[in-house]
Parts: structure tokens; sequence; C-alpha cells
């Protein structure tokens, strides 16, 4: 074996860790590009003077170290744009609780003063469009009836808070059903209702933020379609 392979093993077995001198210390369990240089050098110091490092083999070993230090610092870049990634949702965040968000819900915390004002999706033209309100014991309290609509698109609808006798109703969580008949078929539609953001959760390993609303529950940040007061 020769002076450098001779060299170069023991290196390399001191920064593995199988050394029978450092068998009770920490190992190291990859090499990063300051140990590769170090190896590099070592190599080079102890080379045999009569029999040297072949110029290729040492252009090859550089291009290596020179790819090493280049994943090492796209790695350092991706790590410093996931803070700015998570920095940026923590301020995001901040700003969103104690706001009114219009989300895919059901049901929805209502304040007994003001009602509130939703939209439903209508897929296609539609006859019998309606929705129906729901109190916390599940009982029908108000229907609300929608002209026909004509086409696909988005509909608003306006509950007032009160029953079908015009009695303000107390505040508390309440269901939201729509329905039409799309082709002589009763068909349920999906429903967007506004809801108080009570706190976020911060996604982990840049995920996606959860809200936590007042009636409605934990929705993803991606579900929101617009952002009130």
């Amino acid at each position: 074996m020769s002076t450098t392979e001779t060299v170069s093993s023991s290196v390399l077995s001191t920064y593995s860790g199988t050394s029978t001198s450092n068998t009770n210390e920490s190992s190291y369990s990859s090499l990063g590009k300051d140990d590769f240089l170090m190896l590099l050098v070592t190599q080079l110091n102890n080379q045999n003077p009569l029999d040297p490092q072949d110029n290729s083999e040492f252009v090859a070993q550089l291009a290596q170290f020179s790819s090493l230090e280049s994943l090492t610092n796209i790695s350092a870049s991706m790590d410093s744009l996931l803070g700015s990634y998570q920095s940026s949702q923590a301020l995001q965040a901040s700003s969103l609780v104690g706001r009114s968000v219009m989300v895919s819900a059901s049901s929805t915390q209502v304040d007994g003063v003001s009602g509130l004002t939703g939209t439903l999706v209508v897929p296609t033209a539609a006859d019998n469009v309606s929705v129906r309100v729901y109190d916390e014991a599940g009982s029908l309290v108000k229907s609300i009836p929608l002209d026909n609509q004509s086409s696909a698109g988005l509909v608003d609808f306006t509950w007032d808070g009160t029953d079908e006798s015009g009695q303000l109703l107390p505040a508390g969580t309440y269901k939201f059903s729509a329905s039409a008949s799309l082709g002589g078929t009763s068909t349920a539609l999906e429903t967007y209702l506004p809801a108080t953001v009570n706190s976020v959760t911060l996604g982990i390993g840049g995920g996606d933020m959860t809200l936590n609303l007042a009636g409605a529950g934990n929705v993803a940040l991606s579900k929101v379609i617009s952002v009130g007061q």
C-alpha cells in the first residue's frame, strides 16, 4: 500500500469514527466540504514524490469538491428561503386573527344582530334554488327561496337572523343547506359562509396554514376565497 493510501485511510477512519482510538467518541455521520478539503490537502502533502498523483485524477477530485460546495450552498439557500417563507406566514397569520373570511362551509357563528350574507355555487341552470337555515338543535328555522338561475355561477343570499315569523334569533352556530333542481333532480349545492378567524396554526415544514374559525371549525387557508374586515 502506498503512503498516500495509508494516510487517506487513516484520515477517513478518523472522520468515520472507525478508528480504534476513537471508539468511545461520537462519529461523523457524513463529511462536509471542509472535511473533504482536508482529505485532499493531506493526500497531496503525503503523496509519493517518485509517484505523484495523476493530474486527471486530481482535477476529478477538485471537480467533486466544487460540486460538494455547490450542493452545500444550495442547501443553505433553501433553508434560508424556507425560513423567510415561514416568517411571511407568521406575519400573514397575525393579520388574519379577528377578521372575517369567506370559506366553503356548511355552518358558521351568527351574532344574532346583523345576520349574514353568504354565497352558493350553481353548477348549471337550476330551478327552485333555496337555502334552509337550521339551529344548533337541528331544527329548521328559516327557508330562503332564491330566483331560478339560467346559468352556472355564484349566487349571493342574505339571512336577516330571523325565523319564519320574523322573530330575531339568538346568537349561535347555525347550519346552512342549499339545494336546487338540476335537470329535474334535487341536488345539494356548495355554500360559502363568512366566519371570524379565532386563531391560526402555522404549517409545519412549509405546509399550508390552518384557520380556526368561529362556528366553522378548522379550514385550510387555501380554501378562503375572500377576506373581509
